[in-house]
């Protein structure tokens, strides 16, 4: 009987072992899987900047599939890139890095624009130059690095020329 227990044994120990191996059937997918941490860019573009300038602006429009944060980025065409607001206080604009980076909340278009956030190139290389594209690899909190081509142009809108952002 001992004989054909070990046999028996010996038979099912490959089944065992790939078994153990195979994720269980009815197991679901983990909830990273159903939702991925992906962003989409649209209209990325970036005003001409004038020669000597060691920093331009940029702007596009962020929707996250989730939560996220637009934290950064990074471009052959500048030191860094950094997130910055634009705002009124006390009858003046000011501009200041969002240390903590840009909210994006899940399925909102969040457009970075004239006059409010955007996106500033420190240390440019060479001026902008309108009509020619520049890589931006925008970076997130949770969603992996998106590089868009960004176009160099003036802002469309009348009355938004407001010098370098």
């Amino acid at each position: 009987m001992k004989t054909h227990l070990s046999l028996a044994a010996v038979a099912l120990a490959p089944a065992l072992a790939l078994a153990a191996c195979s994720p269980p059937a009815d197991k679901p997918a983990p909830a990273a899987e159903a939702t991925a941490a992906v962003v989409t860019a649209a209209d990325a573009w970036c005003r001409p900047s004038p020669n000597g300038a060691k920093a331009g602006g940029c702007y596009v429009t962020l929707t996250a599939a989730t939560d996220d944060r637009l934290t950064g980025g990074s471009t052959p065409r500048a030191g860094e890139i950094q997130v910055h607001e634009m705002k009124t206080e006390n009858g003046m604009m000011k501009m200041a890095q969002l240390t903590e980076g840009l909210p994006l909340p899940a399925g909102q278009a969040v457009a970075l624009a004239p006059g409010g956030n955007h996106l500033m190139l420190i240390g440019l290389t060479a001026p902008l130059v309108a009509g020619e594209t520049v890589p931006l690899t925008l970076e997130f909190a949770s969603a992996p690095p998106v590089t868009v081509q960004a176009a160099v142009r003036q802002p469309t809108m009348a009355g938004m020329d407001h010098g370098a952002h």
